[in-house]
């Protein structure tokens, strides 16, 4: 998720039980390589193993160099993206915009694999839209270029994020290929993440927007599918440690001017079903150092310590009411 799956993110998230993250997309176009922002985004200085890139592109020699440049600065495996929807990526004829042409992701899909020996994967989407539903056509391809891993995430690119996803195609898609298949697409809690496997009979899930200000989520999602229970909500002191963590790195990485604007959202889904949640935001997105922000979050979590030593999504709004 470009602007949020950042280093200082992807390691919360492994440090909370994710066996996976993948990097922001790197562009493959080798002028952009040496820019801040691209740098940043394949940055993997310190981070917990395995360490993924994700590269987006459309011209199969320029992925095939830029998955090379990436595994030479330490790339353990490359991810492929042919899954984002947004617009200005689309029309470039990158992300799923690809799937319109099936030579042409053979043709990405063999160069990259064999540019590089580590693991290729390949993030997709079911389709370009409802008429043109092709992932099991990708599949094969992938499998026979050597992909190693496929994500599916079941919507199509006409979908955006809008409506449901389905998880009849990943299932399908699961029962054509040999290779691990993780299915994608609003997984949001423990329980949707099992019956996402049941019914897909995938590998694994993957998670996204419902890490958002959540990245705990991935070990109630692993203690549930190990035991069959719940964990207890996470404790406030616990979580008011993690995000003064989570910002200090933020900041070193970033440098306090912009770390502090970027950090502005993920302090917003944090506190985002919190009581007092939205007032705190609108207050903590005025203010302008490290230090602000730093003290201000503490003093919001010292407040969601009167409900309770857990937090209380929504309940705690409920009793503010009462």
């Amino acid at each position: 998720m470009a602007g949020v799956t950042d280093r200082p993110f992807r390691q919360l998230c492994k440090q909370l039980g994710a066996g996976y993250a993948v990097s922001e997309m790197a562009a493959s176009n080798p002028r952009l390589w040496a820019t801040e922002k691209t740098s940043r985004r394949t940055n993997h200085d310190g981070e917990m193993e395995p360490k993924a890139v994700q590269i987006a592109g459309a011209d199969p020699a320029m992925l095939a160099e830029c998955a090379k440049f990436n595994v030479d600065h330490g790339a353990q495996i490359i991810d492929i993206n042919m899954g984002c929807p947004v617009k200005k990526v689309c029309s470039s004829w990158c992300g799923s915009a690809l799937l319109q042409n099936e030579k042409l992701v053979g043709q990405i899909l063999d160069a990259v694999v064999g540019a590089v020996d580590v693991p290729v994967t390949l993030k997709f989407r079911t389709g370009w839209d409802r008429m043109n539903k092709n992932a099991l056509a990708i599949a094969r391809i992938a499998e026979s270029s050597g992909i190693a891993m496929l994500t599916l995430h079941g919507r199509t690119r006409a979908d955006g994020y809008s409506g449901d996803a389905e998880y009849e195609t990943i299932a399908a898609v699961k029962a054509e290929v040999g290779i691990p298949v993780v299915a994608n697409g609003d997984i949001t809690t423990p329980e949707k993440a099992k019956f996402v496997l049941a019914v897909t009979n995938a590998d694994a899930v993957m998670i996204g927007r419902a890490a958002q200000g959540r990245p705990w989520i991935c070990r109630e999602i692993d203690h549930f599918l190990r035991t069959g229970e719940f964990l207890p909500a996470p404790m406030v002191a616990e979580v008011s440690a993690l995000m003064d963590e989570h910002l200090r790195a933020h900041y070193q990485f970033y440098g306090e001017f912009m770390g502090v604007r970027t950090a502005r959202k993920h302090i917003g889904w944090y506190v985002r079903d919190l009581a007092g949640g939205e007032v705190f935001r609108q207050r903590m997105n005025l203010l302008e150092s490290c230090e602000e922000q730093l003290a201000a979050v503490d003093e919001f979590f010292k407040f969601q310590a009167g409900f309770g030593e857990r937090l209380q999504y929504r309940l705690a709004e409920q009793k503010l009411a009462a």
